[in-house]
């Protein structure tokens, strides 16, 4: 679909510059999507804070010496 509208807009084009601006508007992302960078965001309840991320590490450090112990 894309390339349909692409192709189209570049027969319309006068010169290279038009078609260079058409080509950035058509990939361009949606407005929704702009201002925010280019990082993903995390689905709600994804998110961890310092904490919970000490604890967490520490669990798993307890975890190793544990089945460290064993062997």
């Amino acid at each position: 679909m894309l390339n349909a509208s692409e192709a189209a807009m570049d027969a319309a084009a006068e010169d290279d510059a038009e078609r260079q601006r058409n080509r950035a508007k058509l990939y361009a992302p949606p407005p929704s999507e702009r201002g925010r960078g280019r990082r993903r965001r995390r689905p709600p309840g994804m998110g961890m804070d310092r904490a919970q991320a000490q604890s967490l590490a520490a669990q798993l450090a307890a975890e190793d010496a544990r089945l460290g112990a064993r062997g």
